[in-house]
């Protein structure tokens, strides 16, 4: 019988991916990551401070529905590398301007290679998750493809697009056809405990989804330099106030800017070298080129000619008819045909083709 574990998070995804994987033959195993939290190690801390991927209720969660299914159940530790890779990593990008999106981290560093690599240390063939994407097989090239969702509202391929062959080929998504409705309606059918459990759109280890409150905590607990107040320039280099750190605020931002101005002004742009932030008029958002790094491609060919594609600046972006130049050095320049509004330095830009442009060809942080 082919194993398959089941990254598990006591949420309803998850759950009615182990339970169609179970219904479907497999020997399920459902393991949860204990990840980093700002609770960690203080039994007297608000526990409004735990990560919500792995609180006590979540967990609690998860073993009830592995009983359930008569499933085996393990919680795996990795607070050490969660914090290394993803929570340091957010402090640092925030403090330099940058707004980043730690799901993309997660999956690359923790997912699917540290909770990947204890799957096949449990003799399993195959890491599943309740990410609403679809896997297949390109007909001429063999190769796994990564494509969206059936459900576009709930698509989920622009966090996944840094997985390699490597990844995709050891990897399920049982959720890529069904919309959440229908996985809804699936958990109350099979009697699941969390059939009508809430889900959250925030990062996980951000408590009441205030990153900036969870910026100044972090860097008061770890002795780390603070986000330092600077100048607040007009486009004309008028400067028009004080910002109180670059990491408060991203590009697009209008509200909380602490300004007196004729006409409403946006975020256009922070400049961490001269800890400047630079704001303007909402029409000065549209940006139709840029750059981005770190790109990776899913099928591990690396481009060297200029394609066409689908661009999603953002997770929930419309996506945007364009054109992708590679650059030397694992960059690539972008260009699209009708300008979008706060594209964002630390997000990702991800580009799709195929011949429904629902095929993850690759992508890059906005730089």
């Amino acid at each position: 019988m082919t194993r398959v574990v089941v990254g598990m998070s006591g949420g309803v995804d998850s759950s009615v991916a182990a339970a169609l994987l179970k219904e479907q033959g497999y020997d399920v195993v459902g393991i949860m990551l204990r990840l980093w939290s700002e609770s960690a190690g203080n039994i007297d801390a608000d526990p409004a401070l735990e990560n919500r991927c792995c609180s006590i209720e979540s967990m609690a969660d998860a073993r009830r529905v592995a009983a359930k299914l008569d499933i085996p159940f393990y919680v795996i530790n990795v607070e050490s590398p969660f914090q290394e890779h993803i929570v340091d990593y957010f402090y640092d990008e925030y403090l330099q301007g940058r707004t980043p999106n730690p799901c993309l981290r997660c999956n690359r560093h923790i997912r699917f290679t540290l909770l990947l690599e204890r799957a096949m240390a449990l003799g399993a063939d195959y890491l599943a998750t309740g990410h609403y994407v679809r896997l297949d097989t390109d007909p001429v090239t063999g190769l796994h493809r990564l494509r969206r969702g059936l459900s576009l509202e709930k698509d989920q391929s622009y966090v996944l697009h840094v997985l390699r062959q490597e990844q995709l080929r050891h990897a399920l998504f049982p959720l890529g056809e069904y919309t959440k409705p229908q996985v809804r309606a699936l958990a109350e059918s099979l009697g699941l405990p969390v059939a009508t459990k809430a889900e959250s759109q925030e990062i996980c280890f951000v408590a009441g989804g205030d990153y900036r409150g969870f910026i100044r905590r972090y860097a008061e607990s770890r002795g780390l330099a603070s986000p330092q107040p600077g100048p607040i320039f007009d486009e004309s280099g008028r400067r028009l106030g004080e910002h109180q750190g670059l990491a408060y605020y991203t590009v697009g931002q209008r509200k909380g800017l602490g300004l007196s101005t004729r006409q409403p002004v946006h975020v256009l742009r922070m400049d961490a070298a001269s800890n400047a932030l630079v704001v303007g008029s909402a029409e000065h958002l549209e940006c139709g080129e840029f750059t981005v790094c770190e790109t990776t491609f899913p099928s591990g060919s690396i481009p060297t000619e200029p394609f066409e594609a689908e661009i999603k600046v953002r997770y929930k972006a419309s996506p945007a008819q364009g054109a992708v130049i590679p650059l030397p050095g694992g960059r690539a320049r972008v260009k699209l045909l009708q300008p979008q509004r706060a594209v964002t330095p630390g997000q990702a830009a991800v580009f799709y083709g195929g011949s429904e442009a629902d095929v993850v060809l690759g992508g890059g942080l906005i730089e």
